[in-house]
């Protein structure tokens, strides 16, 4: 039995734009090509797409996860896995989702949460490697001064902030997608607005600012969140910043 590309995007909810970008970079060839054009898509296809789809689930940039497709590793074996890695993750989520919700409870009553319980959930083997990312990009300057300004925040603040990110990114997806080029005024209106994000955190000078671009990139948790948005988004942003930096920044 075979699925269309418009079945196989229905089924997994992956864009056909995205299959056809997974086919372009040789991560994901269909089974063959119909008559009219479209790619059409065999069992093994869908399982090797949902094994894509649990890698990036678990924040693995496209390169890696193609290594570790066509590595030869036993199929279940590899499944059992990302299963494993999957229910950590779920674990993790799980108490995080918990934490704020007393959070929400205590605000709503007016009562103070103690502050043990305000941070049950996160991981600081994670934030330590964050912050040493950071730092060993930007500076010791620029982690103490991200603790500084956010100190005291609520999980609302933070989550107002993602929020703001994810209406910027949306926004450039459209121009994006547009074939908007990343030095246009129009993409610095928008970039404008997500330095000034940024800014509630540290302010990034023009190295600072490209190299947040070039970590967006990089990095295979900011990639993962830019792909799912748009398999090029990560690139553009950071062609953007650059070029934003270079003409706004010092």
């Amino acid at each position: 039995m075979s699925w269309p590309i418009e079945e196989v995007a229905r089924l997994s909810g992956v864009t056909s734009r995205t299959l056809r970008h997974y086919d372009a970079v040789g991560l994901l060839p269909p089974a063959g090509v119909a008559a009219n054009g479209h790619r059409c898509y065999e069992r093994p296809q869908l399982l090797r797409l949902q094994e894509i789809l649990l890698l990036r689930a678990l924040g693995l940039p496209l390169p890696t996860i193609a290594a570790v497709l066509d590595s030869g590793r036993d199929q279940i074996d590899a499944l059992r896995h990302h299963q494993a890695a999957l229910l950590a993750e779920s674990d993790r989520l799980a108490a995080l989702a918990h934490t704020v919700e007393l959070t929400i409870e205590d605000l709503q009553k007016g009562n103070d949460m103690p502050a043990e319980q305000l941070f049950e959930g996160f991981d600081p083997k994670q934030q330590a490697e964050y912050e040493n990312e950071i730092a060993a990009k930007y500076g010791d300057s620029s982690v103490a001064e991200s603790r500084r300004r956010t100190a005291g925040w609520t999980p609302a603040q933070f989550g107002a902030v993602d929020g703001a990110y994810q209406a910027v990114d949306a926004r450039l997806v459209a121009l994006l997608s547009a074939g908007v080029a990343p030095d246009d005024a129009r993409v610095f209106e928008v970039l404008a607005d997500h330095y000034a994000i940024v800014d509630q955190f540290w302010t990034p000078d023009r190295p600072g600012y490209t190299g947040l671009g070039q970590m967006y990139v990089d990095d295979p948790r900011f990639r993962a969140r830019h792909d799912e948005q748009h398999p090029d988004l990560a690139e553009y942003k950071r062609d953007a910043m650059a070029a934003y930096a270079e003409l706004h920044l010092s």
